[in-house]
């Protein structure tokens, strides 16, 4: 296909994601730097935080190419590249989706049960979860894998049709819903109940940043309403051609993820030597 073949629904997906890839790799990328050399990674937020970073960046750098394809309306790599540029994006959603669930809890945890869960809010832990998390997306990409259509090459790659679906057996799209969905009421119950014990301690002075507390769990809750649930909802209930705003939509997490970091993450631009005390949030 020539020039000619881009529509202005082309131009407008690449010009979204050319927007979430000029926005998302350099707020990402300073985070990620900021977590690995300024904090040791002893708390277990720092570790999902960490975790959460390097997933937004693994499908940032996939972007190019679909940036390319939809400017282009040809795919000039291999039916393989195709398939793993698509895996990076659906891991994405689905680690970020669980390290963002893992970091409420463990603020639910740090507020509400703040000495008996000590033995469990340990670095260690963090990075075993983390693992769980990677194995668990990575197991996921085998029956997708199987499942992806075998033609994707030179001008079919992002494209989805009546007759071309996006690589997901209805199987696997229901497990995804059910998972976000029970995630999305975890977050919820987090944000209920540190509400409730923050708002019972307004005058404890115990308790510390109440609104970077909250803030948290805000902008999780906004994350999953509007970057994770769409698209989970829209791959089981609509026609696969009314995919692409609902994965355009999706993408936009990697742009909003770094507040989590920037604005919520006590003593994040202090040096690990510089930081305060440590302290339970």
């Amino acid at each position: 296909m020539n020039a000619s073949n881009v529509t202005t629904e082309d131009r407008v997906y690449a010009g979204v994601f050319g927007c979430i890839m000029v926005i998302g790799l350099p707020l990402n990328a300073v985070a990620l730097w900021i977590l690995l050399c300024r904090h040791s990674l002893q708390s277990p937020n720092a570790v999902f935080m960490v975790n959460l970073a390097i997933s937004d960046l693994l499908v940032i750098i996939s972007l190019p190419m679909r940036i390319y394809f939809h400017a282009t309306r040809r795919w000039p790599l291999s039916n393989i590249m195709c398939q793993f540029i698509t895996m990076l994006f659906r891991n994405n959603i689905r680690s970020s989706a669980f390290f963002i669930t893992f970091i409420s809890v463990d603020r639910l945890l740090a507020v509400v049960y703040p000495l008996r869960s000590r033995h469990l809010r340990t670095s260690s832990n963090a990075w075993k979860g983390a693992a769980v998390v990677w194995l668990f997306v990575l197991v996921l990409n085998v029956p997708e894998t199987l499942d992806f259509p075998k033609n994707a090459n030179h001008s079919g790659c992002f494209d989805f049709s009546r007759d071309r679906k996006p690589g997901l057996t209805k199987g696997i799209a229901n497990v995804h819903l059910v998972l976000i969905v029970t995630m999305l009421a975890v977050n919820i119950v987090c944000t209920v109940m540190v509400s409730w014990v923050l708002h019972r301690h307004l005058s404890d002075s115990a308790i510390n940043n109440k609104m970077n507390v909250m803030l948290i769990f805000v902008m999780n809750l906004v994350l999953f309403a509007m970057c994770f649930l769409p698209l989970s909802v829209g791959v089981v209930t609509v026609k696969p051609t009314e995919l692409k705003p609902l994965i355009c939509l999706s993408a936009v997490n990697c742009c909003l993820d770094p507040f989590l970091y920037y604005f919520s993450f006590d003593g994040f631009w202090k040096k690990k030597e510089d930081a305060d005390p440590p302290r339970e949030q």
